[in-house]
């Protein structure tokens, strides 16, 4: 979970480091571009943190089954 959180705050503004890094390495696009063009990857990524925090044996499920 603290991965994903993580994730989320480098792709969300204000900070968005991946997203300038995608900037600098496309110079045709706009950064509005790049920001509009994550927008359902920062969703999913929200829905994947609200599953897990409301069902954690999904993540407890692999580690419980290797013992």
């Amino acid at each position: 979970m603290t991965v994903i959180t993580i994730e989320l705050g480098l792709i969300t503004p204000p900070i968005g480091l991946n997203v300038f890094v995608i900037k600098s390495m496309e110079t045709n696009l706009k950064l509005g571009q790049v920001f509009k063009a994550i927008i359902p990857f920062i969703v999913m990524d929200i829905f994947r943190l609200v599953l897990l925090v409301a069902f954690p044996i999904l993540v407890l499920w692999l580690p419980n089954s290797m013992g």
